[in-house]
């Protein structure tokens, strides 16, 4: 079978999971099996589950996990909602991927494309708010935050209001329209598309992609077992600042009131420790065959053996 999605760090992932006990592997996004594929393969002892919103990328991955059908099962459902009602146990290694797949973008009519003729993002199809929601049904302060929170714009307020000058003559219908807003607001920069932060901001929006985040580390702070590898691949700035920050907080052995004379809670209060002192990023040679991996950071955590 053709397979459309080549994973990211895929290498450097099967390296966190080196000396992974018995136990399942949770893919908090599963996509299309790359990772899941390698992990199973290189980990017989694992038993598998994927997690993945995206419908067509379910069917797809069950087709190419058969070989593994019996240590496989996949579930529908955002991963900050499925996992915490797993009955799976106990969880060995977890993974996230919060990159957009390859073939979400490369599908035009999925409306992630700045060509695409159609303005949608949803990870999920089935989801009711969608980009050209977002775009012509938002305020212009609503839009102006989003671009400023999600998309570090510059030119936020600018891009808000063109873009809101341009639905009152007509709705905003087609990512391809909206790119051309978009570079005729922000200057051009290198190789990168002057839309590509609105973009990020928008579809960050249309996913809850933060707020998943959020729940997802929520969830494997509340119920983690012992030994558990949790590796997180993240691809701009605020995906990452999440997790390092969770991690740290997860590493942390006082929790004493930073105001406190002295510690007074025993510093045993870590949970483990991360894996790599400074996020692990794509090599040369995997940068030059997927330019898609130039943002990707890998950080792995594994919690302790005796919680």
């Amino acid at each position: 079978m053709h397979i459309p999605h080549v994973p990211v760090l895929l290498d450097e992932v099967l390296q966190s999971f080196s000396g992974v006990k018995e136990g399942y592997f949770v893919d908090c996004t599963l996509g299309y099996a790359g990772h899941s594929t390698a992990v199973l393969e290189k980990y017989a002892h694992l038993r598998h589950v994927g997690i993945d919103r995206d419908r067509g990328a379910l069917a797809f991955s069950r087709q190419r996990l058969q070989p593994f059908q019996e240590r496989s099962r996949l579930y529908k459902g955002t991963f900050a909602s499925v996992l915490p009602q797993l009955e799976e146990a106990p969880i060995s290694a977890l993974l996230a991927d919060f990159g957009v797949s390859s073939l979400q973008l490369d599908q035009k009519e999925r409306g992630f494309s700045f060509i695409s003729e159609n303005l949608d993002m949803r990870m999920d199809r089935e989801a009711s708010l969608s980009a050209y929601n977002v775009v012509n049904g938002y305020s212009q302060e609503r839009l102006a935050y989003i671009f400023d929170t999600y998309g570090e714009i510059r030119q936020y307020q600018k891009l808000s209001c063109a873009i809101v000058e341009a639905r009152v003559k007509a709705p905003i219908k087609s990512a391809l329209q909206l790119s051309e807003i978009a570079e005729s607001v922000i200057p051009s920069s290198g190789k990168i598309h002057p839309a590509t932060l609105m973009f990020q901001a928008i579809r960050i929006e249309v996913n809850n992609e933060l707020g998943e985040i959020e729940g997802l580390l929520d969830a494997i702070e509340a119920k983690h077992y012992e030994g558990e590898i949790v590796s997180c691949i993240t691809f701009h700035s605020l995906e990452d600042r999440l997790v390092k920050k969770r991690f740290q907080k997860w590493e942390r052995a006082c929790i004493c009131d930073a105001q406190a004379m002295r510690c007074t809670c025993g510093k045993s209060h870590d949970l483990g420790r991360t894996l790599f002192r400074k996020p692990v990023t794509a090599s040369k040679q995997e940068r030059k065959k997927n330019p898609r991996s130039r943002s990707a950071k890998l950080r792995s955590f594994r919690f302790k053996d005796g919680n």
